[in-house]
């Protein structure tokens, strides 16, 4: 049977993925989409409603609210923060989300594509889940728990330290962001706006996991330049650069430097998009590593491939452009060691198996720790991310709500 607690952060995670809030990488507006803020709007309408008075959506699509003080120490203003936006990777339009009560570790055949089965087998979390209330999608989208289900927790959150005042803590900032997952979730946000001291993203996986290592990570673009002639006239003239760049690409270590032969505290580079044409071809990578100065190796590798394959296509050359993205937020963290220990206390508190965890990715925890506001992540129970086979254990928010509950109260205690 779900508790009271569950039954509500179920159905706000549950009406809130039906609203469509993909983001567009190739987009050059920001937000990316316009209908990332129909959410937006909708949750400033229901923290408003729970008693957050000061609740509003900003011009960029931010979203700010406050739990206020209700002790008379001194303390840390904590922010809990959560994106609003879908992955591009998977269609996040008509989102059917399908409750299954009482998880026993069966197959979930998901009914609008019934190939799309989700196994323990293939998805080994869930056999930790047995007994759960299992939320998924129906088959022919994502599900959208990430970052939803971290929104939903936040709002659910809210309610609770408004509904009980017994809860003591110091002022709670509440910030739902768009565009995190195109990189962008922080870039229009004003730092005096949201007022913290220490943030915390609710964006992570499994139940207890504490995430204060991400990637850090570049963007580089590889384009070579080929030499057009006309097909019929072509000998000794003509330099194909969608030839060039496929020669590139197949000389592209196959293990150790992709994602999909890399796990753990490895890093990868990460082709994801081709465009090409005769005279002009490129491809984008992603270069990830948990140490930033390997992010320079990686992209030199590549520089030497791209010097290697203009040797077999003479008049070709190439040009290489690097952007930063983000950093590894473990640089900032250490310098405020609390922040992470304070959570694992909460943790322990709510009955909760901390597991300190990397995150093979980012989060807007990243940036924002880099911009005055030391952010780790916490769980939320999303698994199988940007994927038709994404799930989120109810139970798991739930724990995430406790698990929030008392680390308002550690900081409070200790302040």
């Amino acid at each position: 049977m779900m508790t009271e607690k569950a039954k509500k952060v179920a159905d706000r995670l549950m009406r809130y993925v039906q609203v469509d809030t993909q983001s567009d990488p190739y987009s050059d507006t920001f937000p990316s989409t316009e209908k990332q803020k129909n959410l937006s709007l909708l949750l400033v309408d229901e923290l408003k409603s729970i008693g957050i008075t000061d609740a509003y959506m900003d011009e960029w699509g931010y979203v700010f609210g406050t739990v206020p003080s209700n002790t008379d120490k001194k303390i840390e203003t904590i922010c809990f923060c959560s994106h609003v936006d879908t992955a591009p990777d998977c269609s996040g339009a008509n989102v059917k989300p399908i409750l299954h009560q009482n998880y026993q570790g069966e197959d979930i055949t998901l009914p609008d594509d019934t190939t799309q089965v989700i196994t323990a087998k293939q998805h080994s979390y869930l056999t930790e889940r047995i007994g759960d209330d299992i939320i998924t999608a129906s088959g022919s989208t994502l599900l959208g728990a990430d970052d939803k289900a971290g929104v939903a927790i936040i709002m659910q959150l809210a309610e609770e330290l408004i509904q009980n005042p017994s809860v003591k803590h110091g002022d709670i900032r509440i910030l739902f962001t768009p565009d995190e997952e195109v990189g962008r979730g922080v870039d229009k946000l004003d730092m005096t706006k949201l007022n913290a001291d220490v943030g915390y993203t609710l964006d992570g996986g499994t139940r207890g996991s504490l995430e204060g290592d991400t990637f850090s990570a570049n963007a580089m673009t590889v384009t070579f330049h080929g030499i057009s002639a006309h097909p019929g006239y072509a000998k000794g003239k003509m330099v194909n650069a969608v030839k060039v760049l496929s020669h590139f690409i197949e000389t592209l270590p196959p293990i150790g430097f992709s994602p999909e032969t890399t796990s753990g505290a490895e890093g990868f580079v990460h082709p994801y998009n081709l465009k090409g044409q005769l005279e002009v071809a490129s491809v984008d990578f992603l270069i990830r590593d948990f140490t930033t100065a390997n992010l320079e190796k990686h992209q030199q590798v590549l520089i030497d491939l791209a010097e290697k394959t203009l040797a077999h296509y003479p008049g070709a050359r190439y040009e290489v452009a690097v952007k930063e993205q983000y950093r590894n937020m473990r640089e900032m963290l250490d310098e405020f060691p609390h922040i992470e220990a304070n959570a694992v206390e909460a943790m322990k508190r709510a009955g909760v198996e901390p597991k300190q965890d990397l995150v093979r990715g980012g989060t807007d925890g990243s940036r924002l720790s880099f911009m005055g506001l030391p952010c780790p992540n916490i769980f939320t129970g999303e698994m199988a991310i940007h994927s038709k086979h994404e799930y989120v254990s109810v139970q798991d928010m739930e724990a995430a709500i406790d698990t929030c509950i008392e680390l308002v109260q550690v900081y409070e205690e200790k302040g």
